[in-house]
């Protein structure tokens, strides 16, 4: 029996069903997709037992539902716990003209921007949390500054002469 062919057969015929339903129980599409997605690839990755279930559909929404709530305790729990700390301890994003521009730099110049400048790391530490080099980060680093000075420069004003 071929199994992924069945499986994408039963997955094209389940996905947008299992999708609306968690998109009501939830009215979170980004968590609707999330809890979806979980599900079928956990229907995908246990498909030769799951296919031989007097209902592949109740496991897999069984699975999908089971996210939906995870991720909902989780949320109660971090908002529970962010309104303990005292407004001061809580880390407001950096905003202004500077940071609007660095959200427009290309995503490694801008995650190695963010993670140098805002969260104070270390260009070892950037490597690591980053996946590359100590000499990539710095050749990112720099090439992020030379994009971010040429896009803040102020441009030349010609003066007239008096």
């Amino acid at each position: 029996m071929d199994l992924s062919g069945d499986f994408a057969q039963w997955y094209a015929g389940q996905h947008a069903g299992l999708f609306a339903s968690l998109l009501v129980l939830s009215g979170d599409r980004e968590l609707a997709a999330e809890a979806t997605d979980e599900a079928m690839s956990r229907a995908l990755q246990h498909w030769d037992r799951v296919y031989k279930m007097g209902s592949p559909e109740a496991w897999t929404y069984q699975v999908a539902v089971n996210v939906v709530r995870r991720v909902a305790r989780r949320r109660t729990l971090e908002r529970r716990l962010l309104r303990r700390l005292a407004p001061g301890q809580v880390a407001a994003a950096p905003a202004g003209e500077v940071w609007d521009v660095v959200r427009g730099l290309p995503e490694r110049q801008r995650m190695a921007v963010v993670l140098r400048y805002v969260a104070d790391l270390a260009e070892d530490d950037i490597a690591t949390a980053m996946g590359v080099t100590r000499g990539t980060v710095a050749s990112t680093l720099a090439a992020a500054r030379r994009s971010l000075a040429g896009l803040l420069a102020e441009p030349d004003v010609a003066q007239e002469p008096s």
